[in-house]
């Protein structure tokens, strides 16, 4: 089951790199990262499919995951007017929304307090 991962890091360079090998040493893929940061912190958020060892890896360099939640992810057309095609269907459903990012192969990543109604709401996408 697909998780994104949220490691509070300091907004310096070389953070995403330290995350990074932290991963790739585990022997885990990272499949997408997103980032939200201030001046001196960054709260990362990372896609991985095998959250275990990922969390046990970064431990080992002293980085801390700070949440850990299943997400939705959605193989999609690159083309215009599919994320508004999806949404539209979400939000039909009376589904919110509360983290969308972007993955490697055109996959979104959708995170919701409900999961399995974004999951039905998702069905055949």
């Amino acid at each position: 089951m697909p998780a994104d991962l949220v490691i509070d890091v300091e907004n310096k360079p070389g953070a995403l790199a330290r995350v990074a090998a932290a991963i790739s040493d585990a022997g885990v893929n990272m499949a997408a990262a997103t980032c939200i940061g201030a001046a001196d912190h960054a709260e990362l958020h990372i896609l991985v499919p095998h959250a275990e060892a990922a969390k046990h890896s970064l431990a080992i360099t002293g980085l801390t995951v700070s949440r850990e939640r299943q997400v939705a992810v959605v193989e999609v057309e690159d083309r215009p007017g599919v994320l508004a095609d999806l949404t539209r269907r979400i939000a039909d459903a009376e589904v919110n929304l509360d983290l969308v990012y972007v993955a490697t192969g055109n996959r979104m990543v959708f995170g919701s307090p409900d999961l399995d109604a974004l999951r039905a709401a998702l069905e055949g996408a």
